[in-house]
């Protein structure tokens, strides 16, 4: 199956031959690992720059958390809290945008205000996702979840846990292109932490290229998560380490997109694999 290497979003293309950095801008009250803080518009705006001047390509706005147990957010709350966001950035920067929603009225907004790429925890399987998404031009990143965010992490089970998280995301790709939205237009992200054991995480990260055989680039996010603090016994905020030598390895292995709240670090280490890849870096079987 031939890859996709460029990532058509509405006008533009994004060049993914090379691994690119997404930092994560949460306008939400009660994200796991910074809610709160960049709640308000203006340091909002602020914090996203900043992400863009330590190496951004895109910013990914979410207004609604998506950790285990988070509140429900309304349609209008949500977009109360993104489109602001969004307006604003456009208007100050020629990164990617991209919209964590996961509700076709939020993606419809989102990308009439400027977003590039629709970001989905639960892969437009929402009623209306699918024609929202194809209803536009932007690029779609589709994520395996077992359970909803609410309930995901109380006993989530799998008998091979990736090829099956392979065959979602396949169907979903199927159900993307009978819709209308082409294969240049998809990223997929196998979902670490959501609706996984560690042992779950531990697998999809190790046999990445078995994900990439479906021909289309790979967003990773370990970014903090709680599969570090069961590794390394930290908190969010200590995670840093861990995070980064992951985004690492999911280079090497083929990853294109690496979701990190901690940009300045994680381009850095991002570029390093890279180097490597170009100079001829292959895993030994």
């Amino acid at each position: 199956m031939t890859g996709v290497h460029t990532l058509s979003c509405g006008a533009r293309s994004l060049d993914l031959t090379r691994a690119v950095v997404m930092g994560v801008l949460n306008v939400t009250p009660d994200s796991f690992s910074d809610g709160g803080r960049y709640f308000d518009t203006g340091r909002a705006l602020d914090h996203a720059l900043q992400m863009v001047a330590e190496g951004a390509t895109i910013i990914d706005i979410g207004g609604e958390s998506t950790r285990p147990g988070a509140a429900q957010v309304s349609i209008d709350e949500e977009i109360r809290r993104v489109i602001p966001v969004i307006r604003a950035l456009r208007a100050r920067t020629d990164a990617y945008l991209s919209v964590d929603t996961s509700k076709p009225e939020v993606m419809r907004a989102a990308v009439e205000a400027g977003a590039d790429i629709i970001n989905d925890v639960r892969a437009l399987q929402v009623p209306g996702a699918l024609a929202a998404a194809a209803s536009t031009d932007a690029a779609v990143c589709l994520m395996h979840m077992q359970g909803e965010p609410a309930t995901m992490q109380i006993n989530p089970q799998y008998v091979h846990v990736v090829s099956e998280v392979q065959q979602f995301l396949q169907d979903r790709v199927l159900a993307c292109n009978q819709a209308g939205i082409v294969r240049e237009r998809l990223l997929l992200d196998p979902g670490i932490g959501f609706g996984k054991r560690l042992e779950h995480n531990v697998q999809l990260l190790a046999h990445l290229g078995e994900l990439s055989e479906l021909g289309l680039p790979l967003l990773i996010g370990v970014s903090r998560k709680s599969m570090l603090g069961a590794l390394l016994d930290r908190p969010a905020e200590q995670r840093l380490f861990g995070a980064v030598a992951l985004a690492t390895s999911s280079v090497l292995a083929g990853a294109k997109v690496i979701r990190t709240h901690d940009v300045a670090a994680t381009r850095d280490v991002v570029k390093t694999a890279q180097s490597l890849l170009d100079a001829g870096y292959r895993i030994r079987e």
